[in-house]
């Protein structure tokens, strides 16, 4: 799973999440299927909601009565502050001198940054000997949740105040940026305000951002990503998936963070009830039925069908150059990774008995309020009217994305056409009404930074340009007056080389020249992508506007839900995820998998059997320092082990805390049976895969030499 569902659902998801997502197909137009039977109703499970709690709620008592443990304030304090953010995953402090943890996937950028000339750190990994050694980290911060405010009263109350939907949807994202920027006015911190029960709760988040972040040590991916994309999503695994960091202060000294992880003297160990502090990125379990239903048969296909062509246009280019494998393999990875995850979701929303728990669960939310005659006079239809809304976005949505000319599977021309023709309009207007960087002290910027800096990779953007059109075509079909014009009667095939070898754009030069020209010259360039583009902006924006219409209704009758869900349930179930720091509980346990019974927890010994196993070749090839590994290295230790934990993408690099405040692992990854967790937690399958902190000690002291890091972990400063 490699950033846990994530993109990269952390990732990929923040790529190709609707309308910013473009798409790139050779399958026919996906129709409507046919009338389905009901979905019989299935006994829920009580945790089918999750088992994310928020700090703002911490479950006290359910800890108390599941695992005889009654943490008071001072641990979910220590806890919380202990724990932190990464723009895309979850990390940690682990020791009084700002030592941070994190997964070594979600690292791969910061190694790219690091690089010196000639150094390929994902292949051979980084150690700093000493801290003059540890690399900064540029653009990369880290946030720490320092400070959490009930604001549900004031966003509601601004919500209340619209006559329409669209009016209440308006003032509440005007109330929020309020909310925010007079927090980070007043605090310092960076804020957000953090939605919860869909609407039915909201609070302020703030954080303090750590911006001077250094490597300190990251293995190579071969044994950080041992296996690859096929053992992705499974168990029993062998990966080191672990990146060291630290913080320092404005003074360039190392940091020395008030709170922080102790490493565990023994681990995890099977039974044990084990914590995870984390950032989730997104789910959807308290979606109704019917808006499940339009995930599963229109939203998720679309981005499955985008992501698996995509996959094949990067796999077949890197093949074909195999120079730039390093330009596009995080990439790669990344596809990889959410094709996987979306397969996952998509078999369980065709699960008749996990859709069944959610019919259940809904049925019961129904008559609850229908038995209370003040909640079903606000919210009886609300069910009713969402059903409705979606079968309206249902008639619209394969054209919108057609139509689309920006984001992943998207050729980089028409986003360039995009861009040239607002550039165009913007200086048709007096300056004074121009956008801020279409002013004239800006132009000259303005202008250089539209076209991209290392120009276009043609052979790659030829092959994306062709699925694209495909697509449209599809779609559309070829008579379509969007269509015509490009296509004229061939084939997008044939089609896509000549209009990228014969376009103005495929010149930096000619495009320069261009710009330079009066707007209506501009407007009126032949060039295929920019008469596409304007041929098409009309009819994109009046669908988009719909649409844009249809989600606000939606919003609206969402927060209705929200408000009831809340005022029934309360606490004792908690939000969906919104990448915001969450408790998840759980234990070490194993599970049936596969007609058989996997282990609590896998060693070295089966790292080695794996690479035997497979002949020693990628991506179960070892780095040659572990071929022979020294005398003293301990092949029975644990490396990895699972547990019941609830996570998904974004709680990749989270640690695995015991009672005690203990590291006793690090999360990475879930199996392939936890990939529903979308939109449902089925405890008697999902399982976290974490990293074992012994294995992690291990390989540090043995394989690394790292002892520098191995004593500040186990004493909590440096030596």
């Amino acid at each position: 799973m490699k950033a846990v569902h994530s993109p990269s659902l952390t990732i990929i998801l923040f790529l190709i999440i609707f309308f910013a997502a473009g798409c790139a197909t050779t399958t026919e137009v996906v129709h409507e299927p046919p009338v389905e039977p009901a979905i019989e109703p299935v006994p829920a499970g009580e945790f089918d909601t999750g088992r994310m709690w928020t700090f703002d709620f911490p479950p006290v008592e359910y800890f108390e009565e599941t695992y005889s443990f009654t943490p008071g304030d001072e641990w979910f304090q220590h806890a919380r502050l202990a724990s932190l953010r990464l723009p895309n995953c979850s990390a940690s402090f682990v020791s009084g001198d700002g030592l941070v943890m994190t997964n070594h996937h979600c690292a791969l950028g910061a190694l790219e940054t690091v690089e010196l000339e000639g150094e390929r750190l994902l292949d051979v990994g980084f150690f700093a000997g000493s801290l003059e050694d540890e690399r900064k980290v540029e653009g990369l911060y880290l946030d720490q949740l320092v400070l959490i405010e009930d604001v549900t009263d004031e966003v509601m109350s601004a919500f209340e105040l619209g006559e329409t939907d669209e009016e209440r949807v308006q003032f509440r994202r005007i109330k929020i940026q309020e909310i925010e920027e007079r927090y980070e006015e007043e605090t310092g911190l960076t804020c957000d305000v953090v939605t919860f029960y869909n609407g039915g709760r909201y609070a302020l988040y703030g954080y303090k951002r750590y911006e001077d972040v250094r490597l300190v040590y990251a293995p190579e991916s071969a044994v950080g990503f041992f296996g690859g994309d096929p053992d992705n999503f499974t168990y029993p695994r062998y990966n080191l998936d672990v990146t060291f960091m630290r913080v320092y202060d404005e003074e360039g000294n190392p940091y020395n963070p008030e709170y922080y992880f102790q490493w565990s003297s023994g681990g995890a160990r099977e039974g044990d009830a084990v914590f995870v502090t984390g950032n989730p990125g997104r789910t959807s379990r308290l979606l109704t039925v019917d808006q499940l239903k339009f995930n599963r048969d229109k939203q998720y296909p679309f981005i499955l069908t985008l992501i698996d062509n995509m996959v094949e246009v990067y796999s077949k280019h890197v093949e074909e150059f195999p120079e730039k494998r390093a330009d596009y393999e995080t990439r790669l990875f990344g596809l990889e990774n959410s094709q996987k995850a979306y397969r996952g979701i998509l078999r369980g929303l065709h699960d008749p008995h996990l859709m069944g728990r959610k019919v259940d669960f809904e049925n019961t939310f129904q008559e609850t309020v229908s038995e209370r005659e003040d909640l079903q006079e606000e919210y009886g239809q609300v069910w009713e009217e969402i059903a409705g809304l979606q079968q309206e976005k249902r008639e619209i949505f394969q054209e919108i994305q057609a139509l689309s000319v920006r984001g992943l599977g998207r050729s980089a021309y028409f986003g360039l056409a995009a861009d040239i023709i607002e550039y165009a309009r913007q200086m048709r207007r007096p300056e004074e009404d121009r956008q801020e960087k279409y002013r004239d002290e800006n132009i000259e910027e303005t202008r250089a930074a539209l076209y991209p800096a290392d120009g276009f990779d043609n052979p790659l953007e030829k092959r994306i340009l062709t699925f694209q059109l495909e697509f449209m075509e599809s779609v559309l079909g070829p008579d379509d007056p969007a269509v015509r014009p490009i296509l004229a009667g061939r084939s997008p095939e044939s089609v896509a080389p000549g209009l990228i070898e014969n376009s103005i754009l495929s010149s930096k030069e000619k495009t320069g020249e261009l710009l330079k020209m009066d707007p209506d010259t501009i407007l009126g360039s032949p060039d295929p992508f920019i008469q596409f583009v304007q041929n098409t902006m009309e009819r994109s924006a009046s669908l988009r506007g719909n649409y844009n219409r249809l989600q606000s209704r939606e919003s609206a009758r969402v927060q209705q839900l929200g408000k009831a869900l809340y005022e029934i349930y309360g606490t004792s179930i908690p939000p969906d995820a919104t990448f915001t720091l969450r408790i998840a509980d759980g234990v070490v346990k194993t599970y049936e998998y596969n007609g058989t019974i996997a282990p609590p927890y896998t060693t070295f010994y089966g790292l080695y059997d794996r690479y035997h196993s497979h002949g020693k070749e990628h991506p179960w090839a070892l780095p040659d320092q572990w071929r022979t590994p020294p005398g003293e290295f301990n092949l029975s230790t644990p490396i990895n082990f699972v547990s019941t934990n609830d996570i998904i993408g974004g709680n990749s690099g989270s640690p695995v805390i015991n009672t005690g405040l203990e590291i006793v692992g690090l999360v990475f990854d879930g199996n392939i049976e936890s990939l529903p967790g979308d939109f449902i937690f089925a405890e008697e399958y999902n399982r976290a895969v974490s990293v074992h902190s012994e294995g992690i000690l291990e390989a540090l002291r043995y394989m690394y030499d790292a002892d520098r890091i191995v004593y500040e972990l186990e004493a909590g400063k440096r030596r």
